[in-house]
């Protein structure tokens, strides 16, 4: 019997060993592995970008290239692509940031256990303070058999105040680097909901896409012939539908009072998206000679890859959302939004993939509202961006396009 309980505590204290031999190092090897696995994802995250950008330079490479039923496709194809690169930014972006939180684990564990120790240790440094409370320096000199014994005594004090002033500081530190930690952690939450709507708006881009190249093919019945038909009966539809906004708005310029409007300076409006600007406001180059059936320009053009969050450019409240391609398709501002905003500007959103907001919404500044697209009379993938005057805006119907925004426009420059 004596024999049996022996060996059972040998193997139990064998155990023991092993266990504090080797569930320490996998521990502490937890971090260095989450930390090389998040460096793998930012590698990944970059290399898909770099290919978000290089596609991007050969969709515009194409835009250039004449009008013909294969180069079509080849757009349509180059889209597809991108946005399939989007979703899979998103994807690991969704995987990297998960990473990060679970590190962030570690380190608010690491910081926790930190004001643990150092509240131990002011506890300490108290007690000693409490056994020392009362004794002036002279019960010390009486006391002690010699001066040397007295000084040393004193200096103990002295140390003792010095050491508790330095762990009281460091445990303010610490509660602030956890503080930090907790911050980060609930940002990076944050950032996961945000790109895992992301994702999912991107998903349903890439399937309305692929519903468009299918519409597209049996309209054209794969012949260059009936696609230069249709080209043909765009652009003079494109022209008649230009010339009519043109009209409107020009008339609609003449009504704007500058006494209502925000003083012009930088800031007034937030950049409504991350992209080049690729058309300037008024009777540019382009909207003269270019491309553009019209002659005037009414707001910016920011060139970026489908699927581009779209954000509010003001606080304000969703007044309009359409999409003209129901009533002339490739024709005018496809898919749009417009937000009334409270400083008497009026802003437009067009050629969107997607709308993630209706009429009635009311939005903070920054807020997403949608993505960017080619709906509409569009060349490739931007934002349209119009700034109105406030009073003079409207949706009215247009001769040939349905539901139509119309307004003062202003230069966008000129507030953002």
């Amino acid at each position: 019997m004596n024999k049996f309980f022996k060996r059972k505590f040998f193997y139990l204290f064998l155990f023991s060993i092993f266990y504090f031999l080797f569930s320490i190092p996998l521990f502490a090897a937890a971090p260095q592995e989450l930390k090389e696995s998040i460096n793998q994802k930012s590698k990944e995250l970059l290399e898909i970008n770099e290919k978000i950008k290089e596609n991007q330079k050969n969709l515009e490479e194409i835009q250039d290239k004449g009008q013909t039923l294969k180069q079509e496709i080849n757009k349509i194809d180059s889209n597809i692509k991108q946005v399939n690169l989007g979703v899979r930014s998103s994807e690991v972006a969704i995987e990297k940031l998960s990473l990060e939180i679970n590190y962030l684990k570690y380190d608010i564990n690491d910081a926790e256990k930190s004001i643990i120790s150092k509240k131990e240790a002011i506890a300490k440094t108290l007690q000693e303070f409490q056994k020392k409370d009362g004794e002036s320096l002279l019960v010390i000199l009486l006391k002690n058999k010699s001066l040397a014994e007295s000084v040393f005594e004193a200096q103990n004090l002295t140390d003792l105040s010095a050491g508790l002033s330095s762990e009281i500081k460091d445990l303010m530190d610490a509660k602030i680097e956890l503080g930090d930690k907790l911050k980060e952690t609930s940002s990076k939450k944050q950032a996961v909901e945000i790109e895992k709507e992301n994702l999912k708006n991107k998903k349903i881009i890439l399937n309305n896409l692929k519903d468009d190249k299918q519409n597209f093919l049996k309209q054209t019945k794969n012949q260059e012939k009936i696609y230069q038909k249709i080209v043909d009966d765009l652009e003079k539809k494109q022209a008649e539908i230009a010339a009519e906004i043109e009209k409107l708005d020009e008339e609609l310029r003449l009504k704007i009072d500058p006494s209502a409007l925000p003083a012009k300076r930088p800031g007034i409006l937030a950049m409504p998206v991350s992209g080049i600007l690729s058309q300037d406001y008024g009777a540019t180059k382009f909207a003269r000679y270019g491309g553009y059936r019209g002659k005037w320009h009414n707001g910016l053009d920011f060139a970026a890859p489908i699927g581009t969050p779209v954000f509010s450019a003001e606080k304000g409240k969703v007044i309009a959302v359409g999409n003209q391609d129901n009533y002339c398709y490739k024709g005018a501002y496809g898919k749009f939004i417009v937000v009334e905003h409270e400083n008497n500007l009026t802003t437009l959103y067009a050629h969107l993939s997607l709308q993630t907001v209706k009429v009635g919404d009311k939005l903070e500044r920054g807020e997403l509202i949608g993505y960017v697209g080619k709906t509409g009379y569009s060349t490739g993938p931007h934002l349209h961006f119009t700034v109105y005057a406030g009073q003079t805006f409207k949706m009215g119907p247009s001769r040939v396009c349905g539901p139509m925004p119309f307004g003062g426009d202003l230069n966008p420059s000129d507030y953002l």
